[in-house]
């Protein structure tokens, strides 16, 4: 089945995510051109194919909180601060 335009577009924008950032459902959905579309977002990265191209545990919710990620939050929270050490240790 090919892929939606969108869906394209919300894989190019985390796919540029860089090492130990993040940015929110919110606003990556304004950034893949459908503002309102922020839970479509998370249900799209949640069948991401390929995690290490597409970093998908970059996305967090607006709160500032972790939110879902398909390996869990636990997994999440650990490649987060992992690539945080990381830049943090000049590496």
């Amino acid at each position: 089945m090919p892929m939606s335009s969108f869906k394209k577009a919300v894989y190019r924008v985390v796919a540029r995510i860089p090492k130990g950032q993040v940015i929110t459902y919110r606003e990556l959905a304004r950034k893949a051109g459908r503002p309102q579309a922020y839970r479509a977002v998370g249900n799209i990265l949640n069948r991401n194919p390929n995690p290490e191209k597409i970093p998908c545990h970059r996305v967090i919710r607006s709160d500032g909180k972790i939110g879902g990620y398909a390996w869990g939050s636990a997994k999440k929270k650990k490649l987060l601060a992992t690539e945080r050490r990381s830049l943090n240790s000049g590496q």
